[in-house]
């Protein structure tokens, strides 16, 4: 069921991700259809869509966060490349990440530089900053 909040998201996380989201959706489509409309419309649909903080302030917010969680890697590659889509440098990133050391501890910040680490690498090779 598509309608306006799954539109927008869909929209900006499109915009955003800097490319199709449809084999993320596609991977759900089969077992929880559901589920991948809910991470379309809440987080890109309703949240990220409201004014008060500017795209580049909400990713490095994200990637703050999901460095701090210590649990999401997958989550914090695709937020890390999606910040750097948006106007974060790579020396941003890694500023914010070195932070959460103080807060959420080594362990948490050195995984997360690890995560950084890839998606600069992996960026790299296919010639994108």
């Amino acid at each position: 069921m598509m309608n306006d909040r799954f539109e927008r998201g869909r929209a900006q996380l499109t915009k955003m991700h800097g490319g199709s989201i449809d084999a993320m959706l596609d991977s759900l489509a089969g077992i929880a259809p559901d589920l991948g409309r809910f991470a379309v419309e809440f987080p890109y649909g309703d949240i990220l869509c409201r004014p008060g903080l500017d795209l580049k302030t909400r990713e490095i917010a994200t990637v703050a966060a999901l460095t701090a969680l210590g649990n999401a890697p997958v989550q914090l590659s695709g937020h890390i490349s999606m910040a750097l889509n948006i106007g974060c440098t790579r020396e941003e990133i890694v500023e914010v990440i070195t932070q959460m050391a103080v807060f959420a501890g080594f362990p948490a910040a050195l995984n997360g530089m690890e995560v950084a680490k890839a998606v600069f690498s992996e960026r790299d090779g296919k010639g994108l900053s």
